[in-house]
């Protein structure tokens, strides 16, 4: 048995398909069961709740063997410890009540760095996993740079010919997809030969700066697209106001988009088993542009 976190996310609902498609058993804890194509549904077991509340993964966790899990964002949250670590107590008192073997989560890149202990949202994944890691289960941290999937929250400037970040035009950073990493996680939850704790990077194939992106953009979509840097005062208050985030999220993504400006990102080595397929291009073709429309 698995049991799948925030199955209607971008990356659980991706993972979800790949699990029933490979027959796995697998339990889904899910608010609002309606959001999983009924297809799915039908075949997974669902228990109806929060992965943070103690009566829910208390039943959803009997009987299993794996677990994905992955903290959901709270943009209304006061601070971000609430997020990571109180949101996992719960959980982590059922895996030992219940006997989990193995979880597989969703992290970040960075650990090791300097830039680590200021790192915002990554600071606190990887805690979260220190955590998940000394509770005794076999874990596997899925450690990611930013998604490529994050641009589908700016489709309107794109349809207006532009993209904004707060990292430098220039900087090569790893970027990678979600699908790929559901791929990675269904590879690491359908196999029970691993202990221990180990960090799983997610790179993507290859290493772009935002003004790469802007050209393969301009070519994707047909129309130029400009990169435009947005400083990190602008950027925080954008988030706040536009976006609805509390100041404690939003100094949190700012903390975190300085440590990856800094090369926070940049420090993990890109070997085979790290580098996975889905290049920016193909996702523009495939994902981003029938978004557009």
């Amino acid at each position: 048995m698995i049991v799948v976190t925030a199955p209607t996310s971008n990356i659980g609902s991706q993972l979800l398909d790949r699990l029933v498609d490979a027959d796995a058993e697998v339990r889904v804890i899910a608010r609002d069961p309606s959001r999983i194509r009924p297809e799915v549904r039908e075949r997974v077991e669902v228990v109806v709740g929060s992965h943070g509340d103690a009566d829910v993964v208390d039943a959803a966790f009997d009987g299993a063997e794996a677990v994905f899990w992955l903290a959901p964002p709270n943009d209304q949250a006061d601070d971000l410890r609430s997020v990571y670590l109180d949101f996992l107590e719960p959980a982590l008192a059922a895996w030992d009540k219940r006997g989990v073997a193995r979880v597989v989560g969703v992290s970040a890149l960075g650990r090791g760095t300097p830039m680590a202990a200021r790192a915002g949202h990554v600071t606190y994944s990887l805690e979260m996993d220190d955590r998940i890691a000394a509770s005794g289960v076999a874990y596997r941290a899925l450690t990611m740079p930013s998604f490529m999937d994050n641009l589908l929250g700016q489709a309107g400037a794109l349809r207006n010919g532009m993209f904004f970040s707060p990292l430098p035009g220039d900087l090569k950073v790893p970027t990678c997809a979600t699908r790929d990493i559901a791929a990675v996680a269904a590879r690491e939850l359908l196999d029970d030969g691993w202990t221990g704790f180990e960090e799983v990077p997610v790179l993507g194939p290859e290493d772009l700066s935002n003004f790469d992106q802007a050209r393969i953009l301009t070519d994707v979509l047909g129309r130029p697209i400009r990169f435009q840097h947005v400083p990190a005062d602008a950027f925080r208050e954008n988030l706040i106001t536009n976006a609805g985030m509390s100041e404690a999220v939003a100094q949190g993504m700012v903390d975190m988009m300085t440590a990856k400006g800094a090369g926070l990102d940049n420090a993990e080595p890109r070997t085979p088993r790290a580098t996975t397929p889905t290049t920016f291009r193909t996702w523009c073709e495939e994902v981003l542009r029938p978004a557009l429309g």
